[in-house]
């Protein structure tokens, strides 16, 4: 696998930001080939192309080679530098595409990151900025990643196919991450969410809340879902709405599920009212998945545990999803680190799914580029 100067080689497009991020953290180079090179249209697409640029902006000494057609890529990276950054984003993914990996390098960065990302908040394909801010940064804390600095604003909501959307984040430095126990999840103690309608009638919102207020109602009485209809050149360029929603347990764990309507020109139109009543089962599910981190930080979680202090973490997750499974390969790939993964069955019927306990001891990893005041 690894070549002469520790770098690795990968073929295939699969996982370009996993590989990318890991490259960073690690200070390993990397190199894939083949990228789409079967495709009728090889090589990198734009919204990769955006990734790389973003990199870029947010390191410092980044040597990045990519071959005429796009389909061999070698990144040798340099030091995360942070600061204030401001980037266009690929209308082709939304901006939690690049907010999930931003998510993983921030608190390693030599100056504390601000940055402005404009494009498509909210799409069918990657988390929501909303999702990430209610999922993700309560785990960020939970590893001492805190302070006021740490934000994630919605400035505004951009829409498929449009866009228009922009998001500020901004999160301190540190040297060193705290080990987490994170083995019990708790119970469900009330659920949060909200609507939002962009130039389509704010009356939209109501019928998804009323929706999906008439599933969950039977479960839990502390049910509160916002609805938040923005105007004029905060709504974006392009009409839309969804929900999410994010139950929160007695031990502070956080679990989200979400939906967006069906884009301008995609499809038959989606009624409120379904996209309500099914958003609202989405979370149902995923509440019976379980875990203390739900599936779309279950990657960020164990990064995090990975790179912490020298010291044993535990978290008890729901079943793997097949990007975590790849994920945990290319964490041994890059920092030699494997997890002890135990199996609990589930016995009661109650507690949802089987759960899996995964441990690792953190491999003390120190952001040397944070300056010593």
């Amino acid at each position: 696998m690894a070549t002469q100067a520790h770098s690795l080689s990968y073929a295939g497009c699969n996982f370009l930001r996993q590989r990318l991020v890991l490259s960073t953290l690690s200070g390993r180079p990397v190199k894939i080939r083949k990228i789409r090179a079967r495709d009728d249209n090889p090589g990198l697409r734009d919204f990769e192309a955006s990734f790389i640029r973003l990199l870029d902006k947010i390191t410092n000494g980044s040597r990045i080679e990519i071959n005429q057609t796009g389909t061999t890529l070698y990144y040798q990276p340099g030091l995360l530098y942070g600061g204030s950054v401001e980037h266009d984003c690929s209308i082709l993914r939304s901006i939690g595409y690049y907010l999930e990996s931003l998510l993983c390098l921030a608190p390693f960065m030599k100056h504390p990151l601000r940055i402005v990302l404009r494009g498509v908040t909210n799409d069918q394909v990657d988390p929501s900025v909303d999702v990430l801010k209610a999922t993700a940064l309560p785990l960020l804390k939970q590893f001492g990643i805190d302070g006021e600095s740490f934000e994630l604003k919605i400035v505004r909501r951009g829409m498929l196919p449009g866009g228009g959307g922009e998001v500020l984040f901004s999160c301190p430095v540190r040297k060193v991450l705290k080990p987490i126990q994170l083995t019990d999840p708790g119970k469900i103690r009330r659920i949060r969410g909200m609507a939002y309608s962009v130039r389509v009638s704010p009356q939209m919102a109501n019928r998804i809340v009323d929706s999906a207020r008439s599933i969950l109602n039977k479960f839990i009485p502390d049910i509160y879902i916002y609805t938040d209809h923005m105007k004029g050149v905060n709504a974006g360029r392009s009409p839309g709405f969804g929900l999410w929603l994010v139950a929160e347990t007695t031990n502070g764990t956080f679990l989200s599920a979400e939906l967006v309507s069906n884009h301008q020109g995609q499809g038959a139109a989606v009624l409120p009212e379904d996209l309500g009543r099914n958003c609202a089962k989405l979370l149902l599910e995923e509440i019976h998945r379980g875990g203390c981190v739900d599936s779309t930080n279950q990657s960020l979680a164990l990064l995090l545990m990975t790179l912490g202090q020298q010291d044993v973490s535990k978290v008890l997750l729901g079943p793997l999803s097949p990007y975590t499974i790849e994920f945990l390969r290319h964490l041994k790939s890059f920092f030699q680190i494997m997890f002890k993964i135990e199996t609990k069955p589930c016995g009661e019927e109650l507690k949802g799914g089987d759960k899996v306990l995964m441990t690792c001891v953190g491999i003390g990893f120190s952001n040397l580029s944070k300056t010593l005041k």
